[in-house]
């Protein structure tokens, strides 16, 4: 199994998202957040989702200031709806009944690594991509705590 060490655990926020780029096997990239998983029955302490909300995948969850976690819940910037840190499930909002889209990651003795055999790292942060500079927020209901 081929992994990347990505950062610590110590280094995931507890109220906030890590966030790095991942290329996909078509050689696109993607965003992918790191979130703390306080679930004592889970079986690491964090997991990673793909960085959109499953209503409106333009809609990004953490817009590089970190995702807005909430009570064990990331919550959609544009309209509220909370996503379970540790499953991914949303049982709200207009995502309601959907989850997140998982990438895998394992942690090994508090360092985390990307495992998934689908994508592969290209860098810590967001997608740098200059045309989006001047546009601004898809919605003026962007939530931030």
């Amino acid at each position: 199994m081929t992994r990347t060490r990505l950062t610590t655990v110590e280094d995931v926020p507890e109220s906030g998202s890590f966030l790095f780029t991942v290329r996909e096997r078509d050689g696109s990239e993607e965003e992918v957040i790191l979130v703390r998983c306080d679930d004592a029955d889970a079986d690491d302490p964090v997991t990673a989702w793909r960085n959109f909300c499953q209503h409106e995948t333009d809609q990004r969850l953490d817009r590089g200031f970190g995702a807005a976690v909430r009570a064990g819940e990331v919550v959609c910037p544009k309209h509220g709806s909370m996503f379970d840190t540790c499953t991914g499930y949303c049982d709200n909002g207009k995502a309601a009944e959907s989850y997140l889209s998982g990438v895998d990651v394992a942690v090994d003795d508090g360092v985390v690594y990307l495992t998934d055999s689908t994508v592969e790292y290209s860098h810590d942060g967001g997608i740098d991509d200059e045309d989006d500079e001047d546009e601004g927020p898809s919605s003026t209901s962007h939530l931030t705590f």
